[in-house]
């Protein structure tokens, strides 16, 4: 509560108002300074209860990546994409079936979400095999993902076939690489 106090300076009117009385009780405070001297007709705070100023201090953390999206982000199991097939197979492999099912519910939560499925193949064959084969593929993992919840809407299907190898070369290991699905989002 604030003391009432007696102001010796009459105006016209015998006094000064209440107001005037408090702000010049309180730009009299010794032990408040000016600037933070509260004008909403609360007492003046405690010295303990003076706000305090901190500097900051440079962050010794690293700064977080910012993703586009969950499946960027090298920590989320989104961030695996890529179902991989056998020589001359459209099959999907039951290594890979925990992949489809954790996109197909990420795809389920978020309707608006889109996914094209690119079906690729290996260099051998012709393009036109290649092509057929990399569609097949594509539509393996499409009707995987409608099994599970994905609507129709949420994929489209594209097929590579050879054109874009996941590794240059003619080896048995850029082969194997190149036989597979991506989940492009």
């Amino acid at each position: 509560m604030i003391p009432t106090l007696m102001c010796p300076v009459r105006t016209a009117a015998g006094r000064l108002g209440p107001c005037l009385v408090l702000s010049l009780w309180l730009t009299g405070c010794a032990e408040m300074p000016q600037e933070t001297a509260p004008l909403t007709g609360m007492p003046p705070p405690t010295p303990s209860a003076a706000p305090r100023t901190t500097v900051p201090t440079a962050s010794t953390e690293t700064p977080r990546p910012t993703y586009r999206g969950p499946w960027e982000d090298p920590s989320n199991p989104l961030y695996q994409r890529t179902i991989y097939f056998d020589y001359d197979s459209a099959e999907i492999k039951p290594q890979y079936l925990d992949v489809i099912r954790t996109h197909s519910a990420y795809l389920g939560t978020t309707p608006a979400q889109r996914v094209t499925l690119e079906g690729n193949t290996d260099e051998r064959g012709t393009r036109e095999y290649n092509l057929a084969l990399g569609d097949q593929r594509a539509e393996s993992v499409r009707k995987l993902m409608l099994a599970e919840g994905v609507t129709t809407g949420q994929m489209a299907t594209l097929s590579y076939g050879e054109e874009k190898p996941a590794e240059p070369g003619h080896s048995e290991n850029a082969w194997r690489l190149s036989r597979r699905v991506i989940i492009q989002y």
